[in-house]
């Protein structure tokens, strides 16, 4: 029997709490990823997708952007990558006649999971001026509607261009190309929101806002380092690569709020004692940390460092090293004497024995890898946090040789590659010089918004046209009334997508909706079967090839989609041509080939069955492209987070069958959650001081400045063991508790982390409340 999709939507009213679990992965791995494949997919079609994910002749996984090891396993992905492959390539599909049955209004209070489960998507629909429900429309008109508005405006920066990690390299390309020679950098992206701290700090210190380590660095590695990241729902195959490590000899240390079940153990659902045996630990230590207090964290293990140098001169920095590449270490060491160790204990919540232990263990490795993701970029100091990694690397030389380094963790498949094809909205010159010499036109040159300064354009009127190469952004961004509200003021809004989500919802005067294939789907263009390119998180590059036949022959390659409505809107001005670009991607390759550093000869690299590594200058040559062209040891004041009496620090998380807006069900198993999301978890002796108990239903309040609180009704607690004094709950549902304004220093990145918040008894059952500001 053909699955369907469901007509009534889901309720929280239901929710069952357990015990969370102690390891990840193991036989519950195999089989909550599989199960729902063969279900959905069929035996036959699972077998053929789930064969080739993520293999050298086969399509890269649309999850997680990790690096993938040079031999391959015949399972070469994660559970969360089979429900990724399991979500997309559904044969469930939207029939004409949900446009007519179901009006925005009726979808409005549709949840994220409802919306999903829909299908796909399978041909442009069009919302006009004054209409509450979508139409089906023709590829060509839905073009001519989204040339007309632009070619309307009475400036390009009018318009905004966003973009998520889903994107191909090719498509981010010619889409930023398409922006530009309308005249505008208003390219937000995914990124904003993620790592762009990451970005700003490594930019500024060692040149480049990328990993400084390739996959086989953590197999050589003594000690690996996990700040702020849950690798057992977010990055499920580097708990692998963790295991290896641990055999070759590392330690890992793990510093979060949360005590993740990754974090704790790991049963290898490819070997026979992972079914069988006793997980492998793989914290040797665990830091549960006081949300925010990382930097305070890192400085105090370097004044450890600092002190054990004076106590045995010449055994403990890497002099050498300082010396001839970087700068700013004498103030670094005079600042970093003062800091006060009791403010320290206050800000982390740790003891100074826990300091110690992790000092020690920084001291007896000779070689040290220190990966993070969101727990440490959504913050107010984010990007100070970010430069005291690297400062703490680089005080033993710890970049620039194997086994070593910097390794942001990038959560979404492509969205390192989507900066690097020119998606940002403040590239540099010299990227645009390049691209301007291509295609004979003047870039414009002023920057453009990112994603939180582009939902204040719309909502003062300044941006009339938005545009959404994938993503969810309505899903993804903070303050989500706010966002929502300023969405419906734009004359429209455009979404390529492949499933329904809330920002088909929430629409401009007018909206589009373009269905793209999905990158399991094969791709056939004029000059024959086409592939695509995408980077991962330690700067990788390979081809991605789709292997099933598309969902329905209306749905069209996101280049398809692009370069029809560029060739619409500008013709062939200065030459471009855009229908060329469609009919063989070779032709954008040969532009990206010219444009972009590092990519020179791309077809043919791309072509080659491993890829290729793009150059990086900390990583290959101990090159550091600063303005000072050294590494730059910095000098980071350090702000506590302060909460006031009464009040908790909230970070947003994602549930494990969750891949970011994307949920795959309403269980969380790891945590204990099932039939729900309407939860905040919260450690059982701070639920005590507040006067509340286990199972109590609340009201989540954010307090912010002297903004309105805004408000979350009717969530369950959870007794959980978090650091003392935080709490978490999930995204997006609780995006609406995070201020627009509320962003990281210098990154702009929404502060998701540390949202301050107040729980009061509520009246409202669980799972019925909807967001509000009060």
């Amino acid at each position: 029997m053909s699955p369907k999709a469901p007509r009534e939507d889901f309720s929280d009213a239901d929710i069952e709490v357990t015990e969370p679990k102690d390891y990840a992965a193991g036989m519950g791995g195999v089989f909550h990823s599989m199960e729902p494949a063969v279900k959905t997919l069929g035996l036959a079609r699972t077998a053929k997708l789930m064969t080739k994910i993520n293999h050298k002749d086969g399509f890269d996984c649309m999850s997680c952007a990790w690096p993938d090891p040079e031999h391959r396993k015949i399972a070469e992905f994660c559970e969360n990558g089979g429900k990724a492959v399991t979500w997309e390539a559904t044969p469930v599909t939207v029939p004409r006649s949900f446009w007519k049955e179901h009006s925005l209004t009726s979808l409005e209070d549709k949840t994220e999971y409802w919306l999903g489960m829909q299908g796909r998507i399978t041909e442009p629909v069009y919302k006009p001026a004054g209409s509450d429900h979508y139409e089906p429309v023709s590829w060509d008109r839905a073009f001519d509607i989204a040339a007309g508005h632009l070619n309307a405006l009475d400036h390009p920066d009018e318009a905004s261009f966003y973009t998520s990690g889903r994107a191909s390299n090719e498509a981010a390309f010619i889409y930023q190309l398409f922006a530009r020679v309308l005249g505008t950098n208003n390219l937000p992206d995914c990124s904003n929101m993620c790592h762009e701290s990451t970005g700003t700090a490594m930019t500024y210190t060692v040149g480049i806002g990328k990993s400084t380590i390739a996959y086989n660095d953590f197999l050589e590695s003594d000690l690996i380092v996990i700040m702020g990241q849950n690798p057992g729902t977010n990055h499920p195959r580097m708990l692998t690569a963790l295991e290896e490590a641990k055999k070759n000899g590392a330690s890992v240390v793990a510093v979060n709020p949360l005590p993740e079940a990754g974090l704790l153990g790991y049963k290898d659902p490819q070997k026979v004692r992972g079914y069988v045996g006793k997980p492998i630990q793989i914290a040797d230590q665990f830091l549960q940390i006081r949300s925010g207090g990382d930097a305070a964290l890192l400085q105090a293990v370097s004044k450890r460092v600092i002190a054990a140098e004076r106590r045995a001169p010449g055994t403990v920095l890497d002099h050498e090293f300082i010396a001839e590449h970087c700068d700013g270490f004498e103030a670094f060491a005079e600042h970093i004497a003062q800091v006060d160790d009791a403010a320290v204990e206050r800000a982390t919540g740790l003891s100074a024995a826990e300091i110690d232990e992790f000092a020690e263990r920084y001291l007896r490795a000779d070689r040290v890898i220190i990966a993070w993701a969101m727990g440490i970029t959504q913050h107010r100091r984010s990007v100070d946090t970010i430069k005291e990694i690297i400062n703490l690397l680089l005080l033993r030389g710890n970049i620039g040789r194997p086994g070593a380094g910097a390794s942001p963790i990038r959560g979404h498949s492509n969205v390192q590659g989507d900066r690097t094809m020119g998606v940002w909205e403040q590239m540099p010159d010299s990227f645009l010089d390049a691209l301007g010499a291509e295609f004979s036109f003047e870039p414009p040159r002023e920057h453009g918004v990112d994603a939180v300064q582009g939902i204040r354009a719309l909502d003062e009127g300044r941006i009339k046209v938005w545009f959404g190469l994938g993503g969810n952004l309505l899903g993804a961004i903070s303050d989500t009334n706010l966002a929502e509200s300023a969405m419906r003021k734009t004359r429209l809004s455009v979404q390529l997508s492949t499933k329904l989500n809330r920002s088909h919802v929430i629409t401009g005067e007018e909206a589009l909706i373009l269905p793209v294939l999905g990158r399991t789907e094969v791709d056939v263009q004029l000059s024959g079967p086409q592939y695509v390119t995408v980077e991962d998180t330690v700067c990788a590059v390979h081809a991605s090839h789709g292997q099933v036949p598309p969902v329905s022959d209306q749905v069209r390659s996101e280049i398809a989609i692009i370069a029809g409505i560029a060739h619409a809107t500008l013709g062939s001005r200065h030459g471009i041509d855009w229908l060329a670009m469609i009919d063989d991607y070779d032709v954008i390759r040969n532009h990206i080939s010219r444009v972009v550093p590092g990519c020179e000869d791309y077809n043919a690299r791309t072509r080659r069955k491993d890829g290729f590594l793009l150059p990086n200058g900390p990583r290959d040559e101990r090159r550091f492209d600063t303005a000072t062209g050294k590494a730059r040891i910095t000098v980071n004041e350090l702000e506590h987070v302060e909460c006031p009496p009464g009040r908790l620090i909230l970070q947003t998380v994602r549930s494990h069958d969750q891949f970011n807006t994307t949920i795959y069900s309403l269980n969380d198993r790891y945590r204990g959650i099932k039939k729900g999301r309407s939860v905040i978890f919260v450690h059982p002796d701070d639920l005590a001081e507040l006067g509340l108990s286990d199972g109590q239903t609340v009201d989540i309040f954010s307090e912010w400045k002297d903004q309105p609180d805004r408000v979350l009704r009717g969530f369950r607690t959870v007794a959980y063991p978090t650091a003392r004094g935080c709490a978490a709950a999930y995204f997006p549902e609780a995006n609406v508790l995070v201020p627009l304004d509320s962003t990281a220093l210098e990154s702009g990145t929404p502060v998701s982390k540390a949202v301050v918040v107040r729980l009061e008894p509520s009246n409202t059952p669980v799972g019925v409340g909807r967001p509000v500001t009060v």
